[in-house]
């Protein structure tokens, strides 16, 4: 009677332990063992946006975690949840960003209409759910934008599974994707002739994300998978020097007329494409050269796999598009219009301080140290715009790759030299300069893999906000 009575005491104290992740909800009462897609176009200007449904289709086994459902990291531009019909029980959730959420920042949005195309994940409801669209005010807050009721009996609900043309292949596999982070790789521009350079960048690339903290440490928390999508010409559309090319993922650079950001619009295709494998995070190679990337929170990251820097860039935007972290330079050209700086940045690793006694990274500060923090800002901009001017010429001139990589070996030389003399070159703090903004915001550390390409390791801030992701998807 007794063991008895230990064991019931250790499945409740097993029942409470996912009950308290999923805050009451049996994962097996209200979803299947699918995923399910909702395929939507997303329209607008700079000032207003609307949504509309493509398609709803089943994605797939369901790859996420089955007790971690609520997303309570309050990161992304948007937010999405989806609750139970009847009881409003709230079932799933999970923050994320947008290209169309990127392209309302630019020029272009003020003066035109755009349309993109996205894609929303979550486990196959077995009764009808309501879906909500959130996203941030003018205060930072999340408010509903938009809504609706998904019955998954309907018909215009599609159950069949994707019978994928494609083939696929496993880096590395620690366990069942359903307490495991699962990054998907895709590659385009790679002909079939060069499907083996294709895995040879496979393994390049992700050797060295696991040689990075915390995913080094936490490397056994991961599943790696590729999928091979053969072109029928080398290299993706390089439309700034001119050079135009289509490709099966649509890759190209120059989105929103930044030469070197490289995305692809084509969503419903790398949606099937990734779905050919169990996912929740999802990378681009592209077979080119040409120094260029771009990652987008819970949606890929893109790298040019041939760069002298490429291993540095395939960290960098695995930051933004696993982890929501900023960017923390801001010398550099980008195309967003750079807004007034009246509340706190929702990125983990930047921050107005408007409040320095509660740095929201304060845990991470040693005593004594000065906020804000005092690191030779000064010289570091009039030498780092420098450099930017310099960079400028030689895009416009169309110069050989080689050319734009001894500049950032220049650049990476004298400002690691900079940084090395410095009081606080060590320490976490709150240093000016960050999120493209030269004043008003503040990074945690002098440097970090998201400011420059000195070093490959992310700052105490940075590190954690990824190990917080990595417990959303492996418990």
């Amino acid at each position: 009677m007794k063991n008895l009575f230990l064991l019931f005491l250790l499945l409740g104290l097993g029942w409470s332990s996912a009950a308290q992740k999923n805050d009451g909800i049996s994962y097996d009462r209200y979803f299947t063992g699918e995923t399910m897609r909702v395929d939507y176009f997303h329209t607008g200007t700079a000032t207003e946006e609307h949504f509309s449904i493509d398609r709803i289709l089943n994605d797939g086994s369901w790859a996420g975690s089955k007790t971690m459902l609520k997303d309570e990291l309050n990161r992304g531009l948007y937010f999405f949840s989806i609750t139970d019909t009847i009881s409003g029980t709230l079932l799933y959730s999970r923050g994320f960003a947008s290209v169309f959420g990127e392209w309302q920042t630019i020029p272009e949005a003020a003066e035109n209409w755009g349309t993109f195309h996205e894609s929303l994940r979550f486990p196959w409801p077995k009764l009808p759910v309501k879906l909500v669209i959130e996203k941030r005010d003018a205060k930072n807050n999340f408010v509903a934008i938009w809504s609706t009721v998904i019955d998954p009996e309907s018909r215009i609900v599609n159950p069949s599974l994707l019978k994928s043309p494609y083939t696929s292949f496993s880096y590395f596999e620690n366990g069942s994707p359903n307490n495991h982070v699962d990054i998907v790789i895709l590659g385009d521009g790679y002909t079939e002739a060069e499907m083996p350079k294709f895995h040879k960048d496979v393994a390049m690339l992700t050797d060295e994300l696991f040689t990075v903290e915390p995913f080094r440490s936490r490397k056994s928390d991961f599943n790696v998978r590729a999928v091979e999508t053969p072109s029928v010409t080398s290299g993706v559309n390089k439309p700034h020097p001119g050079v135009f090319n289509r490709t099966p993922l649509s890759m190209s650079y120059g989105a929103f007329d930044s030469e070197r950001y490289a995305l692809t619009y084509d969503n419903r295709t790398i949606r099937d494409v990734a779905a050919t494998v169990p996912y929740d995070y999802m990378f681009i190679l592209i077979n080119e050269r040409t120094y260029g990337g771009g990652g987008i929170f819970n949606l890929y990251s893109t790298v040019a796999a041939d760069n002298k820097f490429s291993r540095y860039i395939f960290v960098h935007e695995f930051g933004h598009s696993f982890a929501a972290l900023a960017d923390e330079y801001y010398t550099s050209d980008v195309s967003y219009q750079a807004p007034e700086i009246t509340v706190e940045p929702w990125e983990p690793n930047v921050t107005a301080l408007f409040d320095p006694a509660n740095l929201k990274w304060k845990e991470l500060v040693k005593p004594g140290t000065p906020i804000p923090t005092p690191w030779g800002k000064e010289e570091f901009d009039t030498y780092s715009f420098g450099i930017q001017k310099e960079r400028r010429a030689l895009r416009a001139a169309n110069v050989a790759e080689t050319e734009m990589e001894n500049l950032f070996e220049r650049e990476k030389k004298t400002s690691q030299e900079m940084f090395d003399k410095n009081k606080y070159r060590d320490a976490t703090g709150a240093f000016e300069g960050g999120n493209y903004m030269q004043f008003g915001i503040y990074r945690s550390a002098l440097d970090c893999i998201m400011f420059t390409r000195n070093k490959q390791a992310f700052c105490p801030a940075c590190s954690r906000a990824i190990s917080q992701v990595i417990e959303l998807y492996s418990r």
